[in-house]
């Protein structure tokens, strides 16, 4: 990570926190590099402010910072209903449309945003594109039952083409295996003309029997905010 890139990261990191973080709330924390900023400067904020606030993580990762910075942990047992929602993205289009799940935590990460009332995105300003695919060239991740994943690889690639490839790990043999104990297809899908499209085919491949989830977040972000090259932030509503 350039020098550049993790400032900008940190921009719209703090300007989340700093914006939509209150006293008393709950807070759902995301995962990814871009989270450790905000995490951070939500422990910051803590200390100063004697805020109270408590954490549901979207992952192992983000359980391990929450600890780390000696914030309130709980979960979505003792809090269905979140505040708010802080997380990262692979890429976000002109319409606001997600790709999550590049570390693999699409699932948790998804099911999070979906309890907070308001669900804010933060990303450096190389996330920013017109249309998906524009600048992350790694597809779509998609969580699979592993017994499923052959049958599932052809539907997909059938139904919409492009090539859906199992993720496999780097140190270990075999497959990645999420936190939920399933793999995840890669699918590295072809240009999509009409981006208003994105709807019909994650609820396509979400129908198939074996798909856990997509990484594909279709209207659900509420607010973008990008850390640009300056160190200034560009937010959309």
């Amino acid at each position: 990570m350039t020098s550049v890139i993790a400032q900008a990261k940190r921009c719209a990191a703090r300007a989340a926190v700093d914006r939509f973080v209150k006293n008393g709330q709950v807070i759902g924390i995301g995962s990814g590099s871009t989270i450790e900023f905000a995490v951070s400067r939500l422990a910051e904020r803590v200390a100063n402010e004697d805020l109270t606030v408590s954490c549901v993580p979207t992952s192992f990762q983000a359980r391990q910072l929450i600890v780390k910075y000696n914030l309130v942990l709980t979960d979505l047992d003792r809090n269905p209903k979140l505040d708010v929602a802080i997380d990262g993205a692979d890429e976000v289009d002109c319409d606001k449309v997600l790709i999550k799940g590049g570390g693999g935590c699409l699932t948790q990460e998804k099911i999070v945003a979906h309890a907070a009332k308001t669900f804010v995105v933060i990303a450096d300003y190389t996330k920013d594109s017109e249309h998906l695919g524009q600048q992350w060239s790694r597809g779509i991740p998609i969580e699979v039952i592993p017994m499923a994943y052959v049958p599932l690889t052809n539907c997909i690639e059938s139904a919409y083409g492009g090539k859906a490839v199992l993720r496999m790990a780097k140190s270990k043999a075999g497959p990645v295996v999420t936190d939920n104990g399933n793999f995840i297809l890669d699918w590295v899908f072809d240009a999509v003309e009409n981006p208003n499209k994105w709807a019909d085919v994650n609820t396509y491949i979400k129908m198939l029997p074996g798909v856990v989830e997509t990484g594909l977040f279709v209207n659900m972000a509420d607010t973008v905010i990008f850390g640009l090259e300056d160190g200034s932030c560009k937010t959309v509503e």
